[in-house]
């Protein structure tokens, strides 16, 4: 009898019998319990993220294997930078700095999925998708990083593999998120400060708006103070030009 394959989202360490995993493997007569168990024993590691785990089973024995893929590199980047999510405006907020190590960390967990040839053009991918979540890297902006690792500046650390931080440099990274927070909240401030002296000058809102754009406002918050006006609703019966 032909193995049947179940493929399921979950987060690490976390599966249950619960929908969608154990309705989809009753019919296979295995024994859910076992399943559950070994797919949150592999992917303990994963705890938070959201992981994509295949189980194929063999009706006739009963049997089975489990696959485990990688969560997206942004969860990955989300772990490793130990942020909830990544900046609402990436070009103008840094959420968290991570080292070299750890991008060579996620771009080898990701390595089957990434198109880069060579583990430095991986390592440049994933150095990309810092670029869009406001994360920076060795210190710099990611547009600086990835031009720093083409460059061949990183290349004896790409070369020799290491993706473990000392303690150390665990500790500063910390100080330098507490760092970056605290300028990115600073920052909020002043331009919510300035959003409002333009609000109190301009009421017309759509007016607003745009002088907000003008002045630099990050697009995030003058969606949140002045949200966009709908047109309102046709009347009942009127016709659509």
């Amino acid at each position: 009898m032909a193995k049947i394959n179940v493929e399921v989202l979950i987060e690490g360490g976390k599966a249950t019998a619960a929908p969608p995993l154990g309705p989809a493997l009753g019919p296979t007569g295995v024994n859910i319990g076992q399943v559950v168990a070994e797919i949150n024993k592999k992917t303990a590691e994963m705890k938070g993220m959201q992981v994509p785990v295949k189980v194929a089973v063999d009706p006739s024995t009963k049997t089975f294997t489990i696959e485990v893929g990688t969560p997206p590199a942004a969860a990955l980047i989300k772990k490793e930078a130990g942020i909830e999510k990544g900046a609402a405006n990436p070009l103008t907020d840094k959420v968290a700095n991570l080292l070299i190590e750890q991008i060579i960390k996620v771009a080898k967990m990701k390595e089957s999925s990434l198109l880069g040839v060579t583990l430095k053009s991986k390592v440049r991918e994933i150095v990309g998708t810092c670029q869009s979540m406001g994360v920076m890297v060795e210190g710099m902006p990611a547009r600086e990083a990835m031009q720093a690792i083409a460059d061949g500046r990183f290349d004896a650390k790409i070369k020799s593999g290491r993706t473990e931080l000392t303690a150390e440099e665990k500790k500063h990274l910390e100080e330098e998120k507490k760092r970056l927070h605290e300028e990115m909240e600073k920052r909020r401030k002043e331009f919510e400060t300035k959003a409002k002296e333009i609000m109190a000058a301009i009421p017309e809102n759509k007016k607003a708006r745009k002088a907000m754009a003008d002045a630099g406002i990050p697009q995030p918050l003058i969606d949140e103070l002045a949200p966009e006006e709908k047109a309102p609703d046709a009347a009942p019966g009127a016709k659509k030009k």
